[in-house]
């Protein structure tokens, strides 16, 4: 039971970190891959299949 605890402390606090260094650093999160900002115009998202970036804050 102690180990349980414990491993939820540990991933607690390291979500509370990431969410505090969020805030501190007022940036958007940012994909690995660009994402919509790397596609090509006029190409749509192989995941939502849109292609204009403007419709792309749902």
């Amino acid at each position: 039971m102690n180990e349980l605890i414990l491993s939820f402390l540990i991933i607690a606090f390291a979500f509370t970190g990431l969410a505090v260094g969020l805030i501190f650093k007022n940036q958007p999160i940012k994909g690995s891959c660009g994402g919509m900002a790397n596609l090509e115009d006029g190409s749509t998202c192989e995941i939502c299949g849109r292609s204009d970036l403007e419709n792309c804050n749902d």
